[in-house]
């Protein structure tokens, strides 16, 4: 037992030693419980909260203030995370939606398709309490199925649903139903996002996507999954922002990554075998993201302990095997012996900095992390 202490800690001194090297700024922070959910509600602040079955935390951290410090980071005193609003919830928190120009988020239990609303702090308060629900359109989930997946895109507006045929865009305050999409298909659903302001992306746990315009009563235009001879797999989908120029990625359970343009989603761009673990997943599982600030890159987190970052740029449209440009092993190396094999269970791109990330895993630890591009390092 000493023996595998001792080896625990000859890796974890050696990860640091490389850390100091590769990273531009390393953060680290202990939750009482792991979260599934990291939701921005400022550049410096984020929501976070427990998915147990029993009565969770949702807090809102505001990241250290030392990482936002341009000159002099060795003079700056805040170099912690802190808690500045927090509450509670009676049951688990899978997805979590901050509302743009609010102080309210929208949570999902994955229980139910119905919704909870919160007021994050507001007159001079530090708590976080639930001030109203909003009404889903099916019966409740099962775990394998996962729960509502939801879009915010104004202060009074949210787009929600479990599967395909049950999508809403709901208006907020008074729970009336703006818009429905006609699908009749019943797909549980990956992910919802609005890719403008009237248009939104539905990514369905098979790999199809609806694309959505809500000016429209013309049905929603559907993208089949890509072909996968003899696999049985789940996707994950994320699009970058903007019909003229976004792009959309499609990640399958079996580590194949698909590019598409939002003008042609039928057509593969690009296409690549990421360096994962292939394992058993659930909906929930798998976060796949476009970097918000740095052109082609996305981060892949839910197959094994490590956050990667890939450059789609570099890919072709014939399927090869391609390394990660970075992986942040922080939180496999840090885990202790005894808690077992440690999964991420969500990551989220910084809105502005284009190489900051957060990242959370099984065992409570969120890091937030700025790497250091070696490529241009080098040059």
């Amino acid at each position: 037992m000493a023996e595998r202490g001792e080896d625990f800690n000859d890796v974890l001194d050696d990860w640091f030693i490389e850390s100091l090297k590769t990273y531009k700024d390393l953060h680290v922070y202990q939750l009482e419980h792991p979260t599934q959910v990291i939701e921005w509600t400022s550049g410096k602040t984020v929501c976070v909260a427990g998915y147990s079955s029993s009565k969770n935390e949702i807090l809102e951290l505001q990241l250290p203030l030392k990482l936002f410090a341009d000159e002099n980071k060795g003079l700056c005193a805040e170099r912690d995370f802190k808690v500045v609003h927090g509450g509670f919830t009676d049951g688990p928190v899978r997805c979590l939606r901050h509302v743009p120009g609010t102080r309210c988020v929208v949570t999902n239990d994955g229980l139910t398709s119905d919704l909870q609303v919160w007021t994050v702090g507001g007159d001079d308060s530090d708590v976080i309490r639930r001030t109203g629900s909003v009404a889903g359109r099916k019966r409740r989930r099962t775990d394998s199925e996962g729960g509502s997946r939801i879009a915010a895109r104004c202060s009074t507006q949210v787009l929600h649903g479990a599967q395909s045929d049950d999508i809403q865009l709901t208006h907020l305050t008074s729970g009336q139903i703006l818009y429905t999409p006609e699908i009749t298909s019943s797909d549980p659903l990956s992910s919802l996002q609005f890719v403008s302001d009237d248009v939104f992306l539905a990514g369905c746990c098979n790999g199809n996507i609806y694309l959505t315009d809500t000016r429209t009563s013309a049905s929603p235009q559907l993208s089949p999954a890509p072909a996968s001879p003899g696999e049985s797999v789940l996707w994950w989908t994320d699009a970058a922002a903007g019909v003229s120029s976004g792009s959309v990625v499609r990640l399958s359970s079996s580590g194949r990554a698909v590019i598409s343009d939002l003008r042609n989603l039928g057509a593969a761009v690009s296409q690549a075998q990421l360096s994962v673990q292939s394992r058993r997943c659930n909906p929930d599982d798998v976060t796949v993201s476009w970097a918000p600030a740095l052109p082609g890159c996305i981060a892949v987190s839910g197959f094994s302990g490590v956050v990667q970052i890939y450059n789609t740029s570099v890919w072709g449209v014939e399927l090869q095997e391609v390394q990660p440009l970075f992986g942040h092993r922080g939180h496999a190396v840090s885990s202790l012996p005894e808690e077992g094999d440690v999964f991420i269970t969500s990551h989220a791109w910084h809105p502005e900095r284009p190489r900051t990330l957060l990242s959370a895993a099984s065992d409570g630890s969120v890091h937030v992390w700025d790497w250091v591009d070696q490529s241009a390092s080098d040059r």
